[in-house]
């Protein structure tokens, strides 16, 4: 299957990616959140209950790993990612070795992981996986992200981008402004779009097929601590204005990030896009959530073999909302917690 084919199978059918990609360190925080022992059998037993989940692959299109995860198998011994292929879902892989501080500059960040990626790109190739996911971090502050930030995690990705493309995989390319902060929303899409243009102005210059990838931004979002916080419908104009000024309809699809957004909200927020202005679009508007799947179905399960067919309902049911916000057909009055 050729790379465009891979990236529209992606966003396809109206599903949409789970990533399970935590590193071990942050999986590690937020098992002792709520009292799960930190080992790596306990991170096996909660990605095995999240690749087993029946029926997940009718909203997910594809699930993001983690090298460990990449390397893990079920109790019976089924590598998961042969688990996901069997449930028609593509395999993906984190590869970047995450977020530094940019020497320079106080307060910005640059994403690393480039030195010997083309062999680790090819090695995940070898064992299943179809695409791979680079995040960029961006803090919206004083000066902040500098015009160095922006410049250097935009080269890296696409660096990123054209490795992936050599070894075969579709990049998630995926350039993240934080929530943090007391930004208003007119500035977060001001940052948001100077980022991806010069993000997609790397891309170009390192010859990235942009049919061949997909693109995993932020929504458009006050900051936390802002004063003033947008209606549902305000996020969707906000939002698809600065992406329709940024983004070339040559992308295949655009998959957003939650960002910390709570289920119910991610899951609104999508439906607001795709419900008045899904036919007008130059690309599919898909999701590419973590939390915002993931958090209510950890809660339920806390450790206890007993609790996975509750967890999986959980799972289950946020897939399903999600899969129904890209149909335009989300209704928040149904979708009681789980």
């Amino acid at each position: 299957m050729d790379l465009a084919n891979i990236a529209a199978r992606l966003v396809a059918d109206e599903k949409g990616l789970l990533a399970i990609d935590e590193s071990n360190g942050t999986c590690n925080r937020r098992f002792a959140d709520i009292g799960i022992e930190q080992t790596e059998e306990s991170r096996r037993r909660w990605r095995e209950l999240i690749v087993t989940t029946p029926e997940i692959g009718k909203s997910i299109s594809g699930m993001i790993l983690y090298d460990e995860t990449m390397h893990q198998a079920t109790a019976g011994g089924i590598p998961f990612g042969q688990v996901l292929v069997n449930a028609g879902i593509l395999v993906g892989i984190k590869v970047d070795t995450g977020v530094k501080p940019l020497a320079g500059f106080p307060g910005d960040s640059i994403t690393e992981g480039l030195d010997g990626l083309r062999l680790r790109l090819q090695d995940y190739a070898a064992i299943g996986a179809s695409f791979a996911k680079w995040r960029a971090v961006f803090s919206a502050g004083d000066s902040m992200p500098s015009t160095a930030c922006i410049a250097a995690n935009a080269h890296a990705l696409a660096r990123y981008a054209a490795l992936c493309q050599e070894a075969g995989l579709v990049p998630i390319v995926e350039p993240e402004l934080l929530m943090e902060g007391d930004h208003d929303m007119e500035t977060c899409g001001r940052l948001s779009r100077s980022i991806l243009e010069a993000v997609f102005a790397q891309l170009s210059a390192n010859k990235v097929l942009l049919e061949g990838m997909i693109l995993k931004p932020n929504m458009v979002l006050p900051g936390t601590a802002c004063r003033e916080q947008p209606t549902v419908g305000q996020v969707a104009d906000a939002t698809l204005k600065c992406l329709l000024r940024a983004v070339p309809a040559a992308v295949p699809g655009i998959a957003f990030l939650s960002g910390g957004q709570s289920p119910e909200l991610a899951c609104a927020r999508l439906n607001d896009m795709n419900a008045p202005f899904r036919s007008r679009m130059p690309w599919p508007l898909a999701f590419s959530y973590a939390r915002a799947i993931q958090q209510p179905a950890l809660a339920l399960w806390a450790g206890q073999e007993d609790n996975i067919g509750l967890a999986q309902a959980s799972l289950l049911h946020r897939a399903r909302c999600n899969h129904a916000a890209r149909r335009g057909e989300y209704d928040p009055s149904t979708d009681s917690p789980r």
